[in-house]
């Protein structure tokens, strides 16, 4: 599984563990619906300031947003 797909999984389960929708989400770090959407489903490669934000509204660090996310080498 590609590190974004990984990064997509990590932030759904985050958010769900929030009781959020993705609208929550969107307006909590001030970032599209859409955009959460496909961030959640491995569609995008977000830019270090989207990930800041998402951590924010989290409230946790960049570190703890990529906690089990692998980059396996060849996939």
């Amino acid at each position: 599984m590609k590190a974004q797909e990984q990064l997509g999984m990590r932030i759904k389960f985050l958010r769900k563990q929030l009781r959020w929708s993705q609208e929550d989400l969107a307006l909590n770090a001030n970032i599209n619906k859409n955009y959460i959407s496909d961030l959640e489903n491995g569609r995008r490669n977000p830019s270090l300031d989207i990930l800041e934000r998402i951590a924010i509204a989290f409230n946790i660090t960049l570190a703890e947003l990529f906690k089990g996310v692998e980059s396996i080498p060849g996939i």
